[in-house]
């Protein structure tokens, strides 16, 4: 039976790939072949340590590798062979990963011991020639970025953090050191450093917006392209206005005496001041639209959204003896008009 990969490298089965990645490094210093010269036993254990960290480090090797264990390179095989042999029994063929054909016997759907099928084909890959790692891109990366309304008018930059690749030095970029996977870089061929990146947030965006910036994510592994940097976007309250897709929402106070007789008020949009006109009898909650006056829509250099002044009247909060006067005649005028 072989050693399990986790025992090997002395991590638990829900360990993250980092404690896999900094276990792997550590075991590996600890019995490289350049550290332990004409040490058969170290050498052994390097190969061990290599072959664990090579599956555990594979997010789809490593899924395998925690449902079917010792075979999980013929995970595909094994699921195929349930899938045709669910509900019936009987004798099947079915070709490996490396051309050889195996019959397996079932009764009913009861598969047994995958051990007894594939014991002789581990056996023989165990002691061929290690794979070199596939080519894989690197991963995406979600950076939050929070703005405010008027730099989401009008575009603004952020910088940012990333990982930026550069070659392993201890095995020239070939992952490989050794016989085996180098012990500095995991195999990866290279190593990372922070680097700071200026990045623009274009005009338009909302809460939500993911903003791609490509090639900036995580190095691609042994040679992949590297991923995609995304600053997903949160626009911050604004004090005066309120957001609605790419229409902006505005409280304008109009006086009593302009809500009834009409007149003009200034309205403050979020690019400049324009005066709105206000009809007689205009009445409280009224929405007055000016159009062209909202947000910018996204990927366009011409196209906005609108305003929408919401009309609040605004009651007079002291009075003099003359308004009291004038008031107290507009009231008996109409409650005069009223009564005829």
């Amino acid at each position: 039976m072989a050693r399990d990969f986790y025992e090997t490298l002395g991590v638990p089965r829900n360990a993250s790939d980092k404690d896999i990645r900094s276990a792997y490094r550590k075991l590996a210093r600890r019995y490289h072949p350049d550290v332990n010269p004409n040490d058969k036993a170290a050498e052994e254990r390097f190969k061990e340590i290599t072959a664990a960290y090579e599956v555990l480090s594979d997010p789809e090797n490593r899924k395998k590798y925690d449902k079917y264990g010792d075979q999980w390179q013929y995970a595909d095989q094994i699921e195929e062979m349930q899938r045709q042999q669910a509900g019936r029994g009987g004798g099947q063929w079915f070709t490996t990963g490396d051309g050889a054909h195996v019959r397996y016997e079932t009764s009913g759907s009861d598969f047994g011991d995958f051990g007894s099928i594939f014991e002789n084909l581990f056996r023989r890959e165990r002691g061929g020639p290690r794979a070199q790692r596939a080519p894989r891109r690197g991963q995406d990366i979600d950076t939050p970025v929070e703005v405010t309304l008027e730099e989401a008018f009008h575009g603004s930059s952020r910088t940012v953090q990333v990982q930026a690749a550069e070659r392993c030095t201890a095995c020239d970029g070939t992952g490989q050191q050794s016989g085996g996977l180098c012990y500095q870089c995991g195999g990866e061929g290279q190593r990372y450093r922070p680097r700071r990146l200026e990045v623009k947030v274009p005009r338009g965006v909302r809460t939500g917006s993911r903003v791609r910036i490509a090639g900036e994510g995580r190095p691609g592994i042994a040679g992949g392209s590297p991923g995609d940097l995304y600053l997903v976007v949160t626009v911050l309250p604004h004090a005066r206005f309120e957001r609605k897709g790419d229409d902006l929402y505005a409280d304008v106070d109009v006086s009593v005496l302009d809500a009834v007789l009409g007149g003009e008020v200034e309205v403050p949009t979020i690019d400049g001041k324009v005066m709105l006109r206000i009809r007689e009898l205009t009445q409280n909650g009224t929405q007055v639209r000016l159009a062209g006056k909202g947000m910018p829509v996204l990927g366009s250099q011409e196209r906005r959204g609108d305003l929408y002044a919401r009309v609040r009247v605004q009651l007079p909060t002291s009075l003099s003896p003359e308004e009291r006067e004038l008031y107290e005649r507009l009231r008996d005028a109409t409650r005069a008009g009223v009564g005829t």
